[in-house]
């Protein structure tokens, strides 16, 4: 058992899509520093039921940091500002006895808030569907080194498949950006031979649905990498730019 920290949270409660919302205030009394940051909500709900009082909604699964549901600002940063870390494998020792915790949802018009703490990042399975799949037939499973890859291609490939699309760096980005979440599914099909063939019509049509979806322009602040609990690099959306800038031309556009 850790320590014991005495807390108050600060936390956004909105009943449904159409209330405006509103701060509320909380005390987490004798919160231990070994919990999760979603254990310690999970303790402050139960005593807000036996209290007869709505609990506070979120969204959750793993726990593990491998789904990105756990979808939440804690004192302005998304997942909580620790690096590499979603909100779910946060703990508690990071924070003093005492603090005052503001806890809110994502805040993007592309990420309508449901309700408390719970946002629609169906946007976010749009983008996917539009573009980020291969629906050629690439055969049966090959004999290891049948198809080779150059290892730089393969490494860069799995840095950008590490995306769990929890929408952090849309949250943090001023503009509402969701370049970097594009850029990494982009990339990671880009990279191996199974996403040749779809290569150019996958970026035309996973950007435009970007576009159509609402999320605002890139302009490199570097807030999205800052942010994100896999460390997706920057160099993602220089690489995205140049699918798309290379399958406009093909397709004639420019």
């Amino acid at each position: 058992m850790g320590k014991l920290l005495n807390l108050k949270l600060r936390v956004w409660r909105q009943d449904n899509a159409e209330d405006s919302g509103r701060f509320e205030e909380y005390d987490a009394k004798g919160v231990d520093t070994d919990m999760s940051f979603l254990e310690m909500l999970d303790v402050v709900n139960e005593d807000l039921l036996e209290d007869g009082k709505e609990p506070i909604a979120f969204d959750s699964d793993c726990r593990e940091g491998i789904c990105g549901t756990c979808s939440m600002v804690i004192n302005g940063t998304p997942h909580g500002g620790q690096k590499g870390t979603t909100a779910c494998q946060l703990h508690m020792r990071q924070f003093s006895d005492g603090m005052t915790i503001t806890i809110e949802p994502w805040r993007a018009s592309a990420f309508p808030v449901e309700r408390d703490l719970v946002v629609n990042r169906s946007a976010f399975d749009r983008i996917q569907q539009s573009g980020g799949f291969i629906s050629v037939r690439s055969g049966s499973v090959p004999d290891a080194n049948a198809t080779p890859v150059a290892k730089e291609d393969a490494d860069l490939a799995m840095d950008a498949a590490q995306c769990i699309g929890c929408g952090a760096c849309v949250a943090a980005c001023k503009n509402a950006s969701a370049m970097l979440f594009v850029a990494a599914k982009l990339s990671h099909l880009s990279l191996v031979p199974q996403g040749q063939p779809e290569r150019e019509r996958r970026a035309l049509a996973m950007v435009q649905k970007m576009d159509e979806e609402g999320f605002g322009s890139c302009t490199v602040t570097g807030s999205c990498e800052a942010v994100c609990p896999k460390e997706i690099s920057l160099d993602f959306i220089a690489r995205m730019n140049r699918e798309y800038g290379m399958a406009l031309i093909k397709k004639g556009t420019v």
